[in-house]
Order: C-alpha cells, then structure tokens, then sequence
C-alpha cells in the first residue's frame, strides 16, 4: 500500500498519522521472527489469490477470500479501516494504478492486468506486498509491462545492504524502467514497514533530492514497491478517494516486498516461493 506518500504531503495530519511518524526504527531479533510470520501470512495470500483467480470473479470476492485467510492465519488485515480504506485487499484493474477499492461491480476479465495489494498485522507488525496479475491471454505490452515492473522490483531489493544509499535502489529501479520505455509513478512511494503499516523512510522508484538520501542500516524493513505506467507517469484520483488512475489511461503493474535489510544484503520477507 502506498498511501504514505500522501500523508507526508499532508499539512495537516490525525493524531494516527503523526503517530506513525517516529523516525526510522530498527528491529530485534525478536521482532524480524515475527515480522517473517506476518509476511509469510501476506505471501501465502497472494499466492493464493493468484491461483484461484479467474475471469468472471468479481474483485470484492478476492477482498472476501484475503479477509478469510489472513483470520484463519491469526492475524487481522493491515488495510481495512487503515484511514478509512473499506478493503483487506486493493485490488487495481488496467489502468487503475492503485488503491482500487474491491467491489462486487468489479468484474475481472480476460486480458485484464490486475494488482492485487494486500497487508497482515500479526502479533504487532505488519507485513506487506502486492503482486500484478495477468489475467489469462494478455496483449504484448501488457506482458512486457508486468515482466518489467516484477525485475525493477528485484533490480531495486538487489542493491540493498547495510552501508548503501535508498538512492541506489531508487537509481536501479529507474534505469530499468526507463532503458524498457515504460514511466515511474512518482506520487506514491514505498515505506518503512514495521509496528505501523507505514513508517518512515520513504523509498523512492526514482532519483530525487526531495527526501534524505538515507543510509541502510541492518534491521531495517522496508516495503519497495515500484508502479510502472505504459504512458504518462502521472495519476489522478477518482471521486471515490482511493482509487488512483492514469491521465492518459494506459496500462499499470506493481510489485511489491516487504524487505529486511542485513550486514551482508537482504532477506525478502514476503517471498511467495517459500510458501
């Protein structure tokens, strides 16, 4: 989930928010074991949902399965009721980027690109990750745009280690998105994910002086979350306040993991092939 980006604009912030906004925090041993139970919980989901989902499914039917899981794991859904979000999972159709809202109108389809985002909180922490769907025969571009949105991801997660920069995973993101033509959102970033869903630092896609370029420290956790258009970079909100789609309406995908930083690289806390 995104929507950190968003509240670090904000002039005015609830008293949750500025909560959630304590400086970057650095786990325990005791909380990296359980933060691996909250994203296995979060990657098991996905899994999941990825295999079951078929054209004809309504994406609020996805929301009913993710909800159901993530309770019968022990845990509760990051996202409903997270700043009023009505959902456990976003669920974002074609050229919807993200935040789309699950609902029993949504109908999925073939050729559809579908992201599906999803968040566990598990005895005090979160886990986080999203994954993009093809959705039986899709076109060329559609294929090309999810492959490379899931390799920036891993182009950027790469790079990571105890003494780099964010701008290096920023900067590795970038250059693969733009050497395969396709665009970076740049209103939403990824974030620190911990004891609060969204915590600081922000992880940018793309190089920027516009946050500190922050030194990775071992036993930090981040959520890296590239969103890739086929066009315009740029997004606008629906009516519906969530749901952030492209102005030019071409095609997006997102990958998403939630992400441990060690001395030696990194630990993918959410990876679905572990599951």
């Amino acid at each position: 989930m995104n929507i950190f980006s968003n509240l670090l604009s904000q002039t005015t912030q609830s008293a949750t928010a500025k909560k959630q906004r304590r400086g970057i925090e650095i786990k325990s041993l005791r909380e990296i074991e359980i933060m691996r139970q909250s994203a296995t919980i979060v990657a098991t989901v996905l899994k999941e949902i990825s295999e079951l989902v078929k054209p004809g499914m309504t994406t609020a039917d996805l929301d009913t399965y993710a909800e159901k899981r993530i309770r019968e794991m022990g845990a509760t859904p990051s996202f409903k009721g997270y700043h009023g979000f009505p959902g456990s999972i976003c669920s974002s159709i074609n050229n919807e980027a993200v935040h789309g809202i699950p609902s029993h109108k949504k109908v999925i389809r073939v050729g559809d690109v579908l992201k599906v985002d999803t968040g566990a909180y598990y005895q005090g922490f979160h886990g986080d990750s999203c994954i993009s769907i093809a959705v039986g025969e899709v076109t060329e571009e559609a294929a090309k745009l999810i492959r490379i949105a899931e390799e920036a991801l891993y182009k950027g997660i790469e790079q990571v280690k105890a003494g780099v920069y964010l701008l290096d995973l920023a900067g590795a993101i970038e250059d693969h998105v733009k050497a395969n033509g396709f665009s970076i959102v740049e209103e939403f970033t990824g974030h620190g994910v911990g004891r609060n869903l969204h915590e600081e630092p922000s992880v940018f896609n793309y190089r920027t002086r516009e946050m500190p370029n922050v030194k990775l420290r071992a036993g930090m956790t981040l959520a890296i979350e590239p969103i890739l258009n086929a066009g315009s970079r740029h997004t606008r909100t629906l009516s519906d306040r969530w749901t952030a789609v492209t102005v030019d309406n071409s095609l997006s995908a997102q990958f998403e993991h939630t992400v441990l930083v060690t001395e030696t690289g990194y630990e993918i806390l959410t990876d679905r092939s572990k599951v």
